[in-house]
């Protein structure tokens, strides 16, 4: 099978490539390039950015804002964005809850939120997780009842990425308890600041203010906000966490950090020697970059069938994916702390991202920051334990 682009292939990934060049703010590139994060304001400019350029939801319906694009186009525009440290586009909108309004909302929600979501006029964040109902998600016991026109919504949320700038969120809540623990869950979407919706911040063990306890009292949520059928949010959310797992490889991200690890330690040795120089740090470097190969080379030949379409084939082989990409992601960050050694370990974190360092120095100050972060990676979007487990049956015919 030939996996090399055509030349209008390779024309369209310059073309995409030349727009981040000429269009981002040198530091917010920098800023993705050494693993910093981000402030609101500067993820809302770029994704404005390429919202006016169309390519916000390539993989969205033409007639919601899409590009009509096939399979293989929208992981050449993703590798492209990728090489030139782009930032992420936040996932909760484009790539969570605008599908399932596209496939299961009502016209006026359609016709309302999506163009939000092009133009990053909302920010959206995910209610899902609760204590005690992580990866067993059906456990979740926020609850919201029927109150004429309205829900009152009861319970907490935690883990909630970027709540505290979020002004929406998709949230499950169980709103009927006579049947199997995965029915009677609907997806709500909740005003953020409503009355009776608190935040309370988690900081992680890297220092940082990422993600969040989320809790409801008696918060009034209208009828009109129920996403598809009451009681049908199990198989929203089934269908939702597909997205997110076969968008957690990134191999473009991950072709970005190995080209950026070489440049780091080609000038991390001592004595005049290159790290690279190491033994067993470059049988490391080999085995990161054999695997990234390899997964992507994985990902093209599903996307080069049936025109890149969903089939049994492909959701079979999305846990494995998931899997792969999070173990390419987690040790290139162990071999970033490596090749900052000492230097790395002494950095300062405040709780508004920023770090210490200059421009050439700061990858060394995040590089810890970045692995510790990173091990949320096996986690988020089904644990690493329960993909493997996904995998293992679908090879068994399970």
């Amino acid at each position: 099978m030939n996996f090399r682009y055509s030349d209008e292939d390779e024309a369209f990934r310059e073309e995409v490539a030349s727009f981040v060049r000429t269009t981002i703010d040198p530091e917010v590139a920098r800023k993705v390039r050494d693993n910093l994060p981000l402030t609101k304001d500067e993820h809302v400019g770029w994704e404005r950015a390429i919202g006016a350029r169309g390519w916000t939801a390539p993989h969205w319906p033409v007639e919601h804002g899409g590009t009509g694009w096939n399979a293989l186009r929208r992981f050449i525009c993703e590798e492209a964005l990728a090489s030139e440290c782009a930032p992420r586009v936040n996932p909760c909108g484009v790539s969570l809850i605008a599908p399932v309004i596209i496939h299961f909302g009502n016209a006026e929600q359609k016709t309302y939120y999506l163009p939000r979501i092009l133009m990053s006029e909302d920010w959206w964040c995910q209610g899902f997780s609760e204590p005690n109902a992580g990866s067993d998600l059906a456990a979740l016991r926020t609850r919201a009842e029927r109150h004429g026109n309205h829900y009152l919504l009861n319970g907490q949320k935690v883990w909630t990425t970027q709540a505290q700038h979020a002004n929406l969120m998709f949230c499950l809540a169980r709103t009927d308890n006579s049947g199997r623990k995965q029915e009677g869950i609907t997806v709500l979407i909740v005003d953020m600041q409503a009355p009776g919706v608190s935040v309370r911040p988690i900081i992680t063990m890297e220092g940082s203010h990422e993600v969040n306890e989320v809790f409801f009292e008696n918060v009034m949520v209208p009828v009109e906000n129920v996403v598809g059928e009451e009681g049908k949010g199990w198989s929203y959310a089934k269908f939702m966490l597909e997205y997110e797992r076969f968008g957690t490889p990134e191999t473009g991200r991950s072709k970005q950090q190995l080209k950026r690890l070489k440049e780091v330690a080609a000038t991390a040795g001592t004595g005049g020697s290159s790290l690279l120089d190491d033994p067993d740090f470059a049988a490391r470097v080999a085995w990161v970059e054999i695997e990234l190969m390899a997964l992507e080379t994985t990902m093209l030949r599903f996307l080069s069938e049936d025109g890149g379409k969903r089939s049994a084939a492909t959701d079979a082989a999305i846990p494995m994916l998931k899997v792969r990409g999070t173990d390419i992601q987690q040790e290139l960050s162990e071999l970033f702390v490596i090749a900052a050694g000492a230097r790395g370990m002494a950095w300062h974190h405040g709780l508004d991202g920023t770090l210490d360092g200059n421009a050439d120095t700061r990858w060394m100050t995040s590089s810890a920051s970045h692995y510790f972060n990173w091990r949320k990676a096996s986690i988020y979007g089904g644990s690493s334990e329960i993909q493997r487990q996904i995998t293992a049956k679908n090879m068994a015919g399970l």
